[in-house]
């Protein structure tokens, strides 16, 4: 038998959707109530794909950025969008921080040869 993920939004109003019934696919045993999503379940297949490779990663940004061939900006920002996704707020220290790190990085690709001091002037430019 195939099993499908269990739906997290609603497709009229896109609230979140409550499980009513639960069931043991070994002895049908039923357990009826609301319960919700964890909320891991409820993230869309792009972001559990890319928590997937963090973990095995074991957190290296570096180490992402080699599993997926994007560049660390990407990351940082696909990661962001997961810990909002749960729920979580990154604050301004954080943030700061995570600009910070990029600049660096930025400045290492220039070091290293890897884009241009031009490239690396409108990337610096981007960032907040």
């Amino acid at each position: 038998m195939k099993y499908f993920k269990t739906p997290s939004k609603c497709p009229v109003c896109g609230d979140q959707l409550l499980v009513r019934k639960l069931s043991c696919k070994k002895c049908n045993t039923k357990i009826e109530g609301d319960f919700l999503n964890c909320k891991f379940c409820q993230l869309p297949q792009e972001q559990l794909d890319f928590l997937e490779v963090f973990i095995q990663s074991r957190g290296s940004i570096k180490d992402v950025e080699k599993a997926l061939s994007i560049s660390y900006p990407t990351v940082r920002s696909k990661l962001d969008n997961l810990i909002e996704s749960l729920g979580y707020k990154l604050d301004h220290y954080q943030e700061d921080k995570i600009v910070d790190e990029q600049r660096e990085n930025i400045l290492i690709s220039v070091e290293k040869g890897e884009i241009s001091v031009k490239d690396a002037a409108v990337k610096l430019n981007k960032l907040k």
